[in-house]
């Protein structure tokens, strides 16, 4: 079992940072579990009431606090794939080299469950799956113990996606030695370039694939003759610049490093990349974490007010591309998901207990709550983004994770706006 940290306590609304657990939390509130249940579910995570969180194969486990002097036992399960169905994922996996890259660097690739999902192989839980118990009196389907565990989950998921393999069977250390395993037998089956007729060659695709996503850099040995640590890796480049060039060594460094992640994205599928306007990389480059003389340098190729290129940084942190399009201007959006957005918002149902009633301003794609300084923006990928004005009249900046529901979107702004 994997011990994880407390799900975010009071003051912190999104239970998810990544996409994938954001997912989760969607296929949550899709299921068939009791939509109330789940709302005080969701008070109880936010409360910080859900003790560390534990996964097995099969079932997610943790004490969580109650009206009783002692917490109750919690647990939900999630079946198991079939030996078959892993093979298949496994097969899905290993068919593009840059997908193990991706989990082993904490991601998790999009188009992998989608593929998953068309060979009838679920990685997110199904409407039907989860299947929660608990210590407590209630006979709630959730309880709202339980549902408080299956939020607190998603911030697990943020932090080690292979999560989510525990959850269908199988270890992390099980699904890489399988993956090793595929790999070593693609390599030893490899054409030899050695044989081919000149001028010929294997695609660099192939190539790239028929490395071990997995390498282990060879150990050194001891004077004794024995193991050592694994020998430290070259620095990349060692060649200055020449003087007077606007660049430096850790400038062609951090470009050789965004350039291979890249590649890796590349060869294993993911294109979106390549039709990027300058504007878009420049936010692309900023949203990574550079040094702030980088972010001054790109603000001005820009062209951009600084405050206008840091609000399309953040929008990308939050929201993805989407969160660019949807911080750069108003957009038409589809009426009837407008409609949907405000009947669920006027819901007393779908609120808990920190939403309420509001009222709301209509604009384009946008919903907004003047009296609070909060608003929502439905985006192009038909998720929505939470934001706020930090000073009432000022302007308005990205909050918190985009999100599918409307009602957590707005709870993510308030939350944001509330004293911390």
């Amino acid at each position: 079992m994997t011990p994880a940290r407390k799900a975010p306590r009071t003051g912190s609304r999104a239970f998810a940072a990544t996409w994938w657990g954001q997912a989760w939390v969607d296929a949550l509130e899709a299921s068939t579990l009791d939509v109330g249940r789940l709302s005080r579910g969701r008070t109880y995570a936010r409360k910080g009431m859900v003790g560390p969180v534990t996964a097995a194969p099969g079932v997610l486990r943790a004490e969580v606090e109650g009206s009783a002097p002692w917490p109750y036992d919690a647990a939900v399960h999630l079946r198991v794939l079939t030996d078959a169905q892993w093979n298949t994922l496994l097969d899905a996996i290993a068919a593009q080299a840059g997908r193990t890259a991706a989990l082993l660097d904490g991601e998790m690739p999009a188009d992998l469950v989608d593929d998953a999902r068309a060979a009838g192989v679920p990685l997110l839980p199904e409407p039907d799956e989860l299947d929660p118990e608990c210590s407590c009196p209630d006979w709630g389907y959730p309880c709202k113990h339980a549902a408080a565990l299956c939020y607190s989950t998603a911030a697990h998921l943020d932090d080690d996606p292979f999560w989510l393999f525990t959850l269908r069977g199988r270890t992390k250390e099980a699904v890489l030695g399988a993956l090793r395993t595929r790999r070593q037998a693609r390599t030893n089956t490899a054409p030899q370039t050695a044989d081919m007729p000149p001028g010929q060659g294997v695609p660099a695709r192939d190539a790239f694939a028929s490395f071990s996503d997995v390498f282990t850099p060879p150990a050194t040995e001891t004077a004794e003759g024995a193991p050592g640590e694994p020998e430290a890796a070259p620095h990349p480049l060692t060649t200055a610049p020449p003087p007077g060039a606007p660049f430096t060594l850790d400038d062609l460094e951090a470009l050789t490093h965004d350039t291979a992640q890249r590649a890796r994205r590349l060869a294993a599928g993911h294109t979106a990349s390549l039709t990027c306007t300058p504007l878009e990389d420049a936010v692309r480059l900023a949203a990574t974490g550079i040094s702030e003389d980088w972010f001054h340098q790109l603000t001005r190729a820009t062209g951009l007010p600084p405050l206008d290129f840091a609000r399309l940084v953040r929008a990308l942190r939050h929201g993805g591309p989407a969160g660019v399009a949807v911080a750069r201007g108003p957009l038409t959006p589809d009426p009837a998901a407008m409609a949907a957005a405000r009947t669920a918002l006027a819901d007393p149902d779908n609120a808990d207990d920190t939403v309420g009633t509001v009222r709301l301003r209509a604009w384009r794609n946008r919903l907004t709550a003047d009296d609070e300084g909060v608003q929502i923006r439905l985006g192009p990928d038909n998720r929505w983004h939470p934001y706020t004005q930090e000073d009432r009249g000022a302007e308005w900046w990205p909050c918190a994770p985009a999100t599918a529901d409307p009602v957590a979107a707005l709870l993510a702004a308030r939350t944001a706006t509330a004293p911390r």
